[in-house]
């Protein structure tokens, strides 16, 4: 069964973020058949634990019972209708609302999408609309961080700040600008970065700053602590609309409902996707101010002709709506505090046992550790090292799933494991990050 699937695998199926010349040489990796909680088992019958919520999503974990009860009771009722032409029904209009119940103060009106690519690439028209229909249309340009992930829909992907997402099909789409991330930097350099490329571009041409709370794919970079603040008066000087992208931060990620929260800064826009389902049915969505939405019933006039066919899709808002009291009866935000505290305080002891470990952090479950060849100095490893790829290659064989990221010659594990973790099963992953990061030193052939 197993190489039956392999080989359908190898014909018929074209793996997104994947070599497929490695898939047609080796087969998939891994599959997958069942979940349950914090672990997914494959095919042979291995059991892994997975550390970074499949794709930063699974929050509440696998196998819940409860999400798969609420989308068949919903597809009994009503499996889909339209949002088309102002037809609406009563889960989208809930899930609406008890969004805007939780996100900060004043970002009160939801536009609905498939996921976390379609919310930033949304956020960019609905940003640039909010413009020109004011007679503002010159305002179109879109600042973001170098090392920021938005996505790989058309304009998400040139608000990525990360180049190999650049080249896949020619080139990026015009107007979007890239500026220095607050990684390896100080807060005054970033800033200034910022401040630079919008007083070159001409303030009057900016419609929009877009950033994570904390990036996430580029390598769970962390900002200071004064950052969101000053980035957020940088903005209202110039006029020019903030748009935080909790795709990954958001709903219970960093042991705040959103990522935001942790600086106490409010966004004009926030994209959201992920968490907001658990994974268990892709939905995402852009939540826009009450002072955009206003402009917005005052001057869009005639069809917003933007949206998609699964924009408040009635099967995935109930299982958003059923999600999000599962978190909230659980207290799965403030465990992902108390869990991301001990996971943080046993990946510091790991950092004091091994030679090659730099960098580690978090906030919430949400961090990283970082691999160096010199901790105080920060040097880095040779890239045709492959240092990271063996961290993750250990990983797997004792049953851990972690993340990767090699950008700008960096060797970063990322972590993220779902909200529900407990105390004994941190330890457990603790270990066998401990485990793995030693047999790759061993390799390496570094001894303290």
């Amino acid at each position: 069964m197993s190489n039956n699937l392999i080989e359908m695998d190898k014909r018929h199926f074209i793996h997104p973020t994947s070599s497929i010349q490695q898939q047609q040489k080796n087969g998939a990796k891994v599959i997958m058949e069942e979940g349950d909680g914090i672990y997914l088992k494959d095919i042979t019958g291995k059991w892994y634990l997975d550390a970074v919520s499949s794709l930063w999503n699974v929050n509440i974990g696998h196998g819940r019972e409860e999400l798969a009860k609420a989308a068949a009771e919903q597809m009994k009722k009503m499996a889909f209708s339209s949002a088309f032409s102002t037809f609406s029904h009563e889960p989208a209009i809930r899930l609406a609302e008890k969004i805007a119940s939780l996100t900060p103060e004043g970002l009160n009106a939801v536009f609905f999408t498939s996921g976390g690519s379609e919310s930033n690439d949304s956020a960019v028209k609905l940003v640039r609309h909010y413009w020109k229909i004011q007679n503002r249309s010159e305002r179109r340009k879109i600042i973001s961080l170098k090392r920021g992930y938005h996505g790989v829909a058309a304009a998400s992907t040139s608000v990525t700040g990360i180049p190999e997402f650049w080249g896949m099909a020619g080139h990026m789409m015009t107007d979007f600008i890239h500026v220095d991330t607050h990684y390896n930097s100080t807060t005054d350099q970033a800033i200034a970065s910022l401040r630079q490329a919008i007083e070159e571009s001409g303030p009057e041409t900016v419609a929009a700053f877009f950033a994570e709370p904390i990036q996430g794919a580029g390598g769970v970079l962390i900002p200071p602590d004064d950052y969101f603040p000053r980035i957020r008066a940088l903005c209202d000087d110039y006029g020019i609309l903030f748009v935080a992208d909790e795709v990954i931060t958001g709903f219970g990620r960093t042991g705040k409902m959103f990522g935001i929260e942790n600086w106490d800064v409010i966004p004009d826009v926030m994209t959201f996707a992920k968490g907001v389902t658990s994974g268990y049915f892709p939905l995402g969505g852009v939540v826009v101010s009450e002072t955009i939405h206003n402009v917005f019933k005052e001057k869009s006039l005639g069809t917003l002709f933007h949206g998609f066919t699964y924009s408040g899709h009635p099967t995935g808002a109930a299982v958003a709506l059923k999600n999000i009291e599962i978190m909230e009866q659980g207290q799965l935000v403030e465990n992902s505090r108390l869990m991301g505290n001990r996971l943080l305080l046993g990946l510091k002891k790991v950092k004091e046992s091994l030679e090659i470990v730099g960098d580690v952090r978090f906030v919430g479950l949400l961090g990283a550790v970082e691999l160096v060849e010199e901790p105080v100095s920060n040097k880095r490893f040779a890239q045709d090292q492959h240092v990271t790829l063996k961290a993750i290659e250990a990983l797997h064989e004792r049953g851990v799933i972690c993340r990767g990221v090699t950008y700008d010659n960096t060797d970063i594990i990322c972590i993220a494991p779902p909200l529900i973790i407990n105390q004994e099963q941190v330890d457990q992953l603790v270990e066998g990050v401990y485990e793995a990061i030693l047999k790759v030193q061993q390799q390496l052939g570094i001894k303290r």
